[in-house]
């Protein structure tokens, strides 16, 4: 008993010497304690880090920090402005006619046969250390021939002993955009470009018939080499001056160019990743992307943490000395001029859960947040004017709000070459404007975005050219006017449409069945269920039975573009701010399964694929809004995806990270931001300092409890002249 007294009292001493240390629940190494890192969470997995294939958000944000295109956005101004990134400046469109004669800039559209966009880029740039630039004492490439048993004990990137670079030419962005065109990468802008690019479909021909011939003669994986191919469309014409050729005009080609899509890939890198045997240790471009921007990618373990750290190589860039209006009271300017990056290392965790995401924010381990519907109340509150602030609980841990209308679009999806909810028969058309009205998007706006969006009348996004607002932006399929706000029509209208279609109360008329649909989601988990739970109640309205088929992000998109989905869930945010970039995810030639394009509904109306034809290259003018409102009618009766919501973005940031201004275009945005880890460090300890009285205070009562009999223990053992423990006993 005295034994265990003892004990008592020290691990109540351990318990409050413990209180002076690193908190008990921190998730990060020790080492890493006070370091310049900013503490990030991701949810899926990103699927592809070649630019060449990459289009969506959760993959961007890794590739934008690695990869440098020629152009970028500022930072700070609005309206978005393009500026350089990679190349010296931003060029200028050269107009030519048919017979290659020099046209003014105002030339008029019908005499412009192509456009020319001759980029120089910076000199002294160079690439990140990577193997694939590795040389040895003869000045050869170390690594371009290997032999399977040299890729014996290789597992990782980082396990080649040897790295290298070099400086950034022009021809490195000639070969990424002849990569495009590759037969084996599947690139989701390929059929647009080869619209514009002039030679790109051409130069898909070749390489595919190359590629045909190596099949055939048993080298499946052999690897092309593009530079033996020449691009009729794009040449370099020195080592930092290269030439793109675009068919008419196409106004919107040079915010392409801040994309990466069109960044650099070397041919060293190419190859050295297309050598037999890296494919199955997932040693890819895909897996290990290979860049000249501010970080670069050394930890890629998307089952639970992806690390960026600062690229040893980078060339250089300072903040930037300009904004907008409110900037500098901001603090937004208070680094201008300093040099970029300011933040070593982004870790990516991932955190699948809102509510433990939410959690490790409010404890300081996550530096920036979303705001979850289950969660705002507890972040924001509306002011006298309805403006939203933080609460006084955010207030009170220093957290600031950030609120931005995005230039983005959430919708369902019907896959139009499906037999029941697909093509343009009226029989299909009623069906799919019959569930558009019955489906609640005010309803689901309020409940799930805590009123975070505005229920969408089409397909293009507010603050882009040709949205409308007010009553001539109201969607007659779906709406009508009540002479302030649109106002969804009765579920007497759907069922009425819903009859006309076939399918009176959900039944199909033809067969006796109930009318079953498929919706396939990437929503998984706790998190997802009262949404999923909504939408079939949506449905049961029209007693339409729905079938929820929930998959992760990758297995998604893999059905999405094979045409295997029936109904869907997606979004699209803006790429350029232009209206083209809304309306050509529903342009025929876009078809995710004919062209593997962006128009995942595979939806083709030859009157709108003739519109679109016509709106896309002009100018904006009264002519461009006339076509785009026939297009949106177009659309709208055909109804090929549910229009949904265009959300406003919420976020939340700690008092210790700065220089964070939302923008909606610009990815690469991390290098503008610092880090205080010393205010960091100092708040994560006020917040999580364990609780440990109720502890104490128990070891404590327990001890003062146990003394008593202790003593009598001791008494006894002595008046029976049994020696206790550590008594001496007499010689």
């Amino acid at each position: 008993m005295a034994g265990f007294v003892r004990i008592a009292w020290l691990w109540l001493g351990a318990l409050l010497a413990g209180c002076g240390g690193s908190p008990w629940n921190d998730p990060y190494p020790a080492a890493d304690a006070g370091a310049n890192i900013l503490y990030a969470a991701f949810a899926e997995r990103p699927k592809h880090l070649d630019p060449v294939q990459s289009y969506s958000s959760n993959e961007i944000i890794f590739n934008a920090q690695i990869y440098e295109p020629p152009l970028q956005y500022h930072y700070l101004k609005r309206p978005y402005t393009l500026i350089p990134a990679a190349a010296q400046a931003v060029p200028a469109p050269q107009y030519f006619d048919a017979s290659d004669r020099r046209l003014k800039p105002d030339a008029p559209a019908r005499d412009i046969a192509y456009t020319v966009y001759e980029i120089s880029i910076k000199r002294g740039i160079r690439y990140q250390p990577h193997p694939a630039f590795a040389r040895g004492k003869d000045g050869g490439l170390l690594y371009h021939d290997l032999a399977a048993r040299d890729l014996r004990n290789i597992h990782a990137i980082g396990e080649f002993s040897e790295q290298g670079t070099r400086e950034l030419t022009a021809h490195d962005f000639v070969y990424q955009v002849k990569r495009l065109a590759h037969p084996r990468l599947h690139s989701p802008i390929f059929g647009l470009m080869a619209d514009y690019i002039v030679g790109l479909r051409e130069y898909a021909e070749t390489l595919k018939r190359v590629n045909e011939e190596l099949v055939a003669g048993g080298r499946r994986d052999a690897w092309i080499d593009l530079a033996r191919y020449p691009l009729a469309g794009v040449e370099a014409l020195d080592d930092y001056t290269y030439r793109i050729k675009i068919k008419g005009q196409y106004p919107q080609f040079i915010y392409w160019l801040a994309m990466p899509f069109f960044a650099p890939v070397p041919i060293e890198v190419d190859r050295f990743y297309g050598q037999p045997g890296m494919a199955e240790k997932n040693l890819t471009l895909d897996w290990y992307p290979v860049g000249t921007g501010p970080y670069m990618l050394t930890e890629n373990n998307p089952n639970r943490i992806m690390v960026l750290a600062r690229n040893p190589n980078f060339h250089g860039e300072s903040y930037p000395a300009e904004g907008e209006a409110g900037d500098a009271e901001a603090g937004l300017l208070a680094d201008a001029g300093g040099p970029l990056p300011f933040i070593d290392r982004i870790v990516f965790t991932l955190d699948k859960e809102s509510i433990p995401r939410w959690n490790k924010f409010l404890q300081g381990y996550y530096d920036a947040s979303g705001i979850a519907s289950d969660t705002f109340d507890q972040a924001v509150q509306f002011g006298g004017q309805g403006e939203a602030v933080v609460s006084e609980a955010m207030k009170q841990h220093g957290i600031r709000l950030s609120t931005d209308v995005a230039i983005s679009t959430f919708y369902m999806g019907f896959n139009m070459l499906d037999p029941v909810v697909g093509g343009l028969s009226e029989r299909a058309k009623k069906l799919r404007q019959a569930i558009s009205i019955a489906i609640d998007y005010e309803e689901y706006v309020s409940i799930f975005q805590n009123g975070r969006g505005i229920p969408a009348q089409g397909p293009i996004a507010p603050g882009i050219f040709g949205y409308r607002e007010g009553r001539e932006g109201v969607n007659p399929v779906v709406y009508g006017w009540d002479g302030a706000r649109p106002r969804r029509k009765p579920l007497e209208a759907a069922k009425k449409l819903l009859a006309e279609a076939g399918y009176p109360n959900g039944i199909d008329a033809a067969s006796g069945q109930p009318l079953v649909l498929n919706f396939d989601v990437t929503a998984r988990g706790p998190d997802a269920k009262p949404w999923l739970d909504w939408m079939r109640k949506q449905f049961e309205k029209l007693n339409i039975q729905l079938v929820i088929r929930a998959t992760d992000y990758n297995r998604f998109q893999d059905k999405i573009r094979k045409g295997n989905a029936q109904i869907f869930e997606w979004g699209w945010h803006a790429d350029y701010p232009d209206p083209e970039n809304f309306l050509f995810l529903l342009h025929g030639p876009q078809g995710k399964v004919q062209s593997a394009g962006e128009n995942a509904a595979n939806y083709a109306n030859p009157e709108y694929d003739r519109l679109f034809e016509q709106m896309k290259n002009m100018p904006n003018s009264a002519e461009r809004q006339a076509i785009i409102d026939r297009m949106v009618a177009i659309l709208r009766e055909d109804a090929p995806w549910l229009w949904g919501f265009h959300p406003m973005d919420y976020s939340l940031s700690h008092s210790w990270y700065r220089n964070v201004k939302p923008n909606k275009l610009a990815y690469n945005s991390l290098k503008y931001q610092r880090i205080d880890a010393k205010l960091r460090e100092r708040k994560r300890r006020d917040w999580n300092n364990p609780v440990l009285w109720p502890i104490a205070a128990l070891l404590a009562l327990l001890a003062l409890l146990a003394s008593p009999a202790a003593i009598s223990y001791r008494r006894r053992e002595r008046a029976t002249g049994k020696p206790a423990n550590g008594d001496r006993v007499a010689a």
